[in-house]
């Protein structure tokens, strides 16, 4: 019988190709909330029918959006019923 050696391999270091400044990067998708902000901030405003085709999610979530992450950012939302339609409207409060 013959035996096999094993031969120990020096493990080297592979350099990592570095990242070239000049290359710009993918813009990042705007999340849901930027979403509902964008549709909020138009004058005309948007229903709850509007926001949630925009982002996908039923009623309770865009509400509760709109009364909790939003407002968190700082935006006052405002309600008016306009042609037997609510809609919602974001601003930002005068400082």
């Amino acid at each position: 019988m013959t035996s096999t050696t094993k031969s120990k391999s020096k493990k080297t270091s592979v350099a990592k190709p570095t990242a070239n400044p000049r290359v710009a990067k993918p813009m990042k998708r705007p999340s849901r909330l930027d979403q509902l902000e964008e549709l909020l901030a138009r004058p005309s405003g948007a229903s709850i029918a509007e926001l949630g085709d925009a982002t996908g999610w039923l009623a309770p979530s865009v509400r509760g959006a709109m009364a909790g992450a939003l407002k968190k950012r700082g935006l006052a939302i405002i309600s008016q019923k306009v042609d037997n339609v609510r809609r919602y409207r974001a601003t930002r409060p005068e400082q």
